[in-house]
C-alpha cells in the first residue's frame, strides 16, 4: 500500500525506524509536538489543511499518529481517502503499545510523569508557529514578566493561584523503545527526577501500535474512518467513531 503518515514529531526516531521496515511505501508529514499546545481548534485546523494536500495523491490511506489528544483530532474528515487512527487516549498509549497497558499504568501509577527520546529532542514548543494556550494565557511567564505586566503584588497572587501544574507527581518514567540512542537521553530523565526530587523507573515501551498503523494490521485497536466520515469521540472504551458529515 501507499499510505500518508501526519505524524507528531516526539515519535521520530521510533517512526523513522519502523518506515525504513515497513512493506508499505509511506510518506511522512512530522508535525511539532507544539501543535497540542494551541489548543483543539488549531490542531484540528493544521491536521485538517494536512489531510486536503494529501488527498490528491492516490494514497490507499492517511495514517494519523495521534490519539484523541484533548481532542485535537475530532472532526477530522477526508473527501477520498480513508483515515486511520488509533483508539487511545494520547501519546503515551502509543508509546506503550496499547490503550489496556496505558490504562494499567495510569490506574497504578497515578502520579507519573512519562518521558521518551522524543520528548527532550523535540521540546521547542515555538515550532508549532503561535503562542501556545499557556503562553497566550500568561501560564509559562516567569514572575519578572508577570511583574512587568501586572505588578509585584499582583504577580504574586497569579503566580500563588496557579500553583505548581507539577504538584500531584511523584515520579518520573522513561519509556524505552530498545533504540540504541536511548542512554543519552536516559541520563536526561533521571537528571530531572533527582532534580525533582521524584521516583525514578525505566519502564519498556512498545513499537507494536506504531507498527500495526504502518503496516496496515488495522484490527480493533483503530478507527478505519471512511470518505464522508469524520473523527469523533466515543466516550466509552472504543474512544473514537466515526460519524457522517455533510459535503465540506
Amino acid at each position: 500500500m501507499k499510505l500518508k503518515l501526519l505524524c507528531c514529531d516526539v515519535f521520530y526516531r521510533e517512526v523513522c525506524h519502523i518506515v525504513a521496515e515497513s512493506p508499505n511505501t509511506c510518506d511522512i508529514d512530522f508535525l511539532p509536538r507544539g501543535l497540542h499546545d494551541l489548543g483543539c481548534e488549531r490542531m484540528v485546523a493544521r491536521l485538517q489543511e494536512k489531510i486536503h494536500e494529501s488527498e490528491g495523491d492516490a494514497y490507499d490511506a492517511i495514517c494519523l499518529a495521534y490519539g484523541l489528544c484533548s481532542n485535537g483530532v475530532v472532526g477530522l474528515f477526508s473527501k477520498a481517502t480513508r483515515l486511520v487512527v488509533p483508539r487511545v487516549h494520547d501519546c503515551i498509549a502509543l508509546f506503550l503499545g496499547s490503550h489496556s497497558r496505558y490504562q494499567e499504568r495510569f490506574d497504578g501509577y497515578p502520579g507519573t510523569w512519562y518521558r521518551t527520546t522524543g520528548w527532550y529532542e523535540r521540546f521547542d514548543a515555538s515550532k508549532a508557529g503561535e503562542a501556545g494556550v499557556q503562553e497566550r494565557m500568561g501560564l509559562t511567564w516567569e514572575r519578572k514578566k508577570l511583574v512587568e505586566k501586572y505588578g509585584e503584588e499582583n504577580a504574586d497572587y497569579i503566580l500563588a493561584f496557579l500553583g505548581d501544574p507539577t504538584a500531584y507527581y511523584d515520579r518520573l518514567a522513561f519509556i524505552a523503545m530498545g533504540l540504541p540512542c536511548e542512554d543519552t537521553f536516559e541520563r536526561m530523565a533521571q537528571a530531572e527526577a533527582a532534580q525533582k526530587s521524584w521516583v525514578y523507573e525505566k519502564i519498556d515501551g512498545s513499537m507494536v501500535m506504531l507498527k500495526d498503523l504502518i503496516d496496515g494490521n488495522w484490527h480493533d485497536g483503530f478507527l478505519v474512518v471512511e470518505p464522508g466520515e469524520a473523527i469523533a469521540p466515543s466516550y466509552d472504551n472504543t474512544i473514537v467513531k466515526s460519524e457522517s458529515v455533510a459535503e465540506k
